[in-house]
């Protein structure tokens, strides 16, 4: 494992804890929001923001940052806490999310600091991912693209067509991460369109693939260490996830993919976080 990676893993599930609550302070009290979604990408999430990606909040158009795309975008309030956590706005702006005239809507949107891109209708994100690693390439600068997509998401049909893109482009700067939870918004992902092997279909349109437990800080930053190491086509890096992850309530359900929460759940679900 990398030296500086071994001494940041207690750093790192702090942040994961802190992007956790984030969320819930963002989801307030009789809002509707994807629970669900948001917690099981939250220490993929942290070790993006606070070990791997280079990126600043006082140097937010540099042109050699990396960028992240949420094409989930139902899952956002992860990488708003993030975002807040990183010092790209006040976390109290976080109590403001989804509401009318905020900076923090309901999906992502470029006016937001530090969105990369404006997602929501999912499918599209990888798009936006082959298109920002391949000016990379033309712009001769030295960033690297990460795109998060959710499994249920694999089942729109862009996605494939950006992945045969980006493996005939050889986009070695261009990672894909699956938040492999096996929930979607009405049940299990298996049940509602069984995808089947995903690491062998990303490896059979030519991309390096990695299988990691998506709750393991080491675990997730050693895949992406690896995938900013391999040259000659993209990665994807197949994070095993849980629904819901640290708000015991909500986990493995679909019944908090968008769900608002009580004051009663609030707490709870701070109780549950604080325990992990």
């Amino acid at each position: 494992m990398d030296k500086d990676l071994q001494s940041s893993l207690d750093f790192l599930k702090d942040k994961a804890r802190r992007v956790r609550l984030g969320i819930i302070d963002a989801l307030g009290v009789g809002n509707r929001g994807h629970v669900g979604g948001s917690m099981s990408c939250a220490d993929i999430v942290a070790v993006l923001y606070f070990y791997k990606m280079r990126h600043s909040p006082e140097k937010r158009d540099d042109p050699n940052r990396d960028r992240f795309v949420m094409s989930k975008g139902h899952s956002v309030l992860a990488q708003y806490a993030a975002l807040a956590e990183a010092g790209y706005f006040d976390k109290k702006v976080l109590a403001t999310a989804k509401s009318l005239g905020s900076l923090l809507q309901g999906h992502p949107e470029r006016e937001t600091p530090g969105v990369e891109a404006n997602t929501g209708s999912l499918g599209q994100g990888l798009s936006m991912g082959v298109g920002m690693a391949l000016a990379s390439r033309m712009d001769n600068l030295d960033y690297h693209v990460y795109v998060l997509v959710g499994d249920g998401e694999l089942a729109e049909g862009q996605i494939w067509e950006a992945v045969m893109a980006a493996n005939h482009y050889a986009l070695s700067n261009l990672t894909v991460i699956v938040d492999m939870n096996g929930v979607q918004a009405m049940g299990r992902t298996r049940d509602r369109y069984a995808i089947g092997n995903i690491p062998g279909r990303f490896a059979a349109f030519g991309w390096k693939t990695f299988e990691i437990d998506g709750h393991d800080v080491a675990d997730i930053g050693r895949a992406l260490d690896k995938a900013t190491d391999v040259r000659g086509c993209p990665t994807a890096v197949v994070a095993r996830t849980v629904k819901g992850k640290g708000v015991s309530f909500a986990e493995n359900t679909h019944t908090y993919h968008n769900n608002l929460l009580t004051a009663e759940e609030r707490e709870k679900a701070i109780a549950s976080v604080m325990a992990m």
